[in-house]
């Protein structure tokens, strides 16, 4: 173990094996009869399981993170257990350092053992790991899309109108009076013209451009609902026990 560790600081931190992985919590930390150093922490590596798995702390550092130690989380998988805190035999210990292929301690090579490690009492860690229950969830939410254009445009277009309009015109009537007293001298017999102009009134039809209304293009929101749908995934947590029993929730 790089440095020196007091066990109460291992205690409920997560272990992180070489590739940065958390293989879980430290739940028991074993330390040396002779050394009384940390030499051992054990990790609960299954879900529900009851047993805990033994990993050396040679060449562990403490990081915010948690624990990271010098072997892989399969290999943690495969390394012997304990059910309880208990001292290991020197039998036990030794059977540890050859699975982690690490030499064993002089003490214990003089002794012919692996030597006697023992629990730290006291510093015990949680029975058990947690596990998040995740789930989807539909965000809705609106966006604003183009949905067409409109344009406004005015053409022109050509169609017949009738007018009554009043005129006047002038025609010719021929009128007669009597003659008198004074128109008797002087008459007499000879060829005379007499010409009149007649007038009369035509319709004359001008154009003239007139503005009449004025058009303009607006917008206006109306509100309205759809509905939508989707599909999402939910996390289950199943339980098995020792009989084989699953529990749904």
């Amino acid at each position: 173990m790089t440095g020196t560790m007091r066990p109460e600081e291992l205690m409920e931190n997560a272990v992180v094996d070489t590739h940065g992985r958390k293989i879980g919590k430290v739940g028991t930390v074993y330390v040396a009869d002779d050394t009384q150093q940390p030499e051992w922490v054990t990790v609960r590596t299954g879900m529900f399981g009851h047993k805990e798995s033994f990993v050396p702390l040679k060449g562990a550092t403490m990081d915010r993170d948690g624990l990271h130690v010098q072997v892989t989380k399969e290999k943690v998988s495969e390394a012997p257990q304990t059910d309880g805190d208990r001292h290991l035999s020197e039998q036990e210990s030794a059977e540890l350092y050859r699975f982690y292929d690490m030499p064993a301690p002089r003490a214990s090579q003089e002794n012919r053992g692996g030597g006697r490690t023992t629990p730290q009492p006291g510093k015990r860690g949680a029975a058990g790991e947690s596990m998040t229950r995740s789930e989807e969830r539909l965000n809705v939410g609106t966006e604003r899309v183009e949905t067409g254009r409109v344009k406004l445009r005015k053409y022109t277009v050509t169609e017949e109108q009738q007018v009554k309009v009043p005129v006047t015109h002038e025609e010719v009537r021929l009128e007669r009076e009597p003659i008198t007293d004074g128109d008797r001298t002087g008459a007499r017999i000879s060829d005379e013209e007499q010409e009149i102009t007649l007038h009369e009134e035509r319709p004359k039809v001008e154009k003239e451009t007139v503005p009449v209304e004025k058009v303009r293009l607006a917008k206006e929101t109306v509100r309205d609902e759809q509905t939508v749908s989707g599909q999402v995934r939910k996390e289950r947590v199943e339980m098995e026990d020792d009989t084989k029993q699953r529990r749904n929730r």
